[in-house]
């Protein structure tokens, strides 16, 4: 169970430490939500789960009492200390460090089904992900995001928030229901709300080269140019046959990038000059 938020308070004063807005320390103080992700992940006896910034450990403790492994990696000193103090166990694989360096906690790469459940700060939201669709790929991932965050990563084409992140994210997984947590649910209370998304892995998912996801965001990072601008000398036939194939969505080389379909990029994914 969570600290309560008076717990919270208290044991935050014994370690001398003040929540950290960079390091996006919002502490959970909410039980429900903590049964609801290991509830949303399936989570059991004997499954490998990689955390983020575990932070007081609350999320940690109930993973362990399920009967998880878990390797987990917290950048703050004074909660590591914390963490590794108050929670010894020989299924607890605690690093400290960054999590963008290190997006899967020091998992061991073995080839074994893992999977993630995490409460991410907004600053890393983005490289974080881009980190763990660039290796293994986890079974399901249950993360607490600030809803901007979520809204990016589950953008439909033709929105302004539709981007690179939104395309290699779906690609490789497919949206669950999730659940919507309101601020009074942490502390420090944020400013805004929080969203408890629920992602599962595809059947067949579709991974991008480093060269075509280099490309995709050099496009979305100009998106309000013409797609045929665009790849004008970044490909060697400046991705004609492509940009002939967008007539399949109605489209045509004067098409901004948000408008284009998540499997239309995977398509330029395959071109010989990307893959």
């Amino acid at each position: 169970m969570p600290l309560s938020l008076t717990a919270t308070r208290e044991l935050l004063s014994r370690l001398g430490h003040s929540p950290r807005r960079f390091l996006g320390q919002n502490f959970l103080i909410d039980g429900n939500i903590v049964r609801k992700s290991l509830e949303l992940a399936e989570v059991g006896p004997d499954d490998r789960v990689v955390e983020v910034g575990p932070g007081l450990g609350t999320l940690t403790r109930t993973l362990l009492k399920a009967g998880a492994e878990v390797w987990a990696v917290e950048k703050d000193p004074t909660l590591f200390a914390h963490l590794g103090a108050e929670l010894p166990s020989a299924r607890l694989h605690l690093m400290e460090g960054d999590a963008v360096e290190h997006p899967l906690a020091g998992l061991p790469a073995d080839g074994a089904d893992f999977k993630i459940v995490a409460n991410l700060p907004y600053a890393i939201s983005t490289p974080w992900m881009d980190g763990v669709l660039g290796g293994a790929l986890p079974t399901r991932m249950v993360l607490m995001l600030q809803l901007e965050a979520a809204e990016r990563y589950v953008a439909a084409p033709g929105t302004k928030t539709f981007g690179a992140i939104s395309i290699f994210l779906q690609s490789a997984f497919a949206v669950a229901p999730g659940h919507r947590v309101a601020g009074n649910c942490f502390y420090p209370k944020p400013d805004v709300d929080s969203c408890l998304l629920h992602l599962v892995r595809r059947p067949a998912p579709f991974v991008f080269p480093v060269a075509a996801k280099q490309l995709i965001r050099g496009c979305f990072q100009q998106r309000r140019k013409q797609l045929g601008a665009l790849l004008r000398g970044r490909l060697p036939d400046n991705g004609a046959a492509w940009l002939e194939s967008l007539g399949t969505a109605g489209l045509t080389a004067q098409a901004r990038p948000e408008q284009v379909p998540v499997t239309l990029w995977q398509s330029l994914a395959e071109h010989p000059a990307l893959s």
